[in-house]
């Protein structure tokens, strides 16, 4: 059975052949998926997945998902508005989530935007996108994805918790539905 070390291998060499032309997309977007038991693992991984990718005459731009959830919530006018609220109603996580994926979403498209153009000034700049599990309960990669289609100037890869399943769906963590509306390419082991 292939490693996490064999996927990243192979994610390489694709990115290395480059994106055909397909129904789907030809955007330099990758998907490096991997069960959600292995998030410690890949991030133990994620130092020498980037010493690789260096070494292959690659300039990486990792980009945290965590850190910038975690800058913008800390930094929102809205902040203590939100802790009020939570306060006055704790029980009202739908309405909650919704507030905070509603401020999310535009901010997280743009700093994703900004790490692309950032490795876009580089002779083969390459984008690595990290810690989509705090996108739970929020949002998901896909929506994000979506938005900034077209705007994919250097190989972006997201390290995906979740499951494959054929080669365009993915489950999120392994307990969202199916979505099959991802343009990108998927590697990793089937579940």
């Amino acid at each position: 059975m292939p490693s996490l070390t064999d996927d990243f291998k192979e994610l390489v060499h694709r990115i290395q052949q480059g994106r055909e032309l397909n129904y789907a997309s030809f955007e330099p977007v990758y998907y490096l998926v991997f069960p959600p038991r292995e998030i410690i693992a890949v991030k133990r991984e994620l130092p020498a997945w980037v010493a690789r990718l260096t070494n292959l005459n690659f300039h990486p731009v990792t980009f945290s998902i965590a850190e910038a959830i975690d800058d913008i919530l800390q930094n929102d006018a809205r902040r203590d508005l939100w802790l009020a609220k939570d306060r006055q109603k704790p029980l009202e996580w739908e309405k909650a989530n919704q507030s905070l994926a509603n401020a999310l979403m535009p901010k997280l498209q743009q700093a994703i935007e900004d790490a692309i153009g950032t490795a876009s000034q580089h002779k083969n700049g390459i984008v690595i996108v990290t810690d989509l599990e705090a996108l739970h309960p929020y949002l998901r990669i896909g929506a994000i994805e979506g938005k900034i289609q077209g705007r994919f100037s250097v190989p972006t890869i997201f390290l995906y918790p979740g499951i494959r399943a054929g080669k365009s769906s993915l489950s999120f963590l392994g307990f969202y539905p199916e979505d099959g509306n991802y343009r990108s390419l998927h590697i990793g082991r089937t579940f």
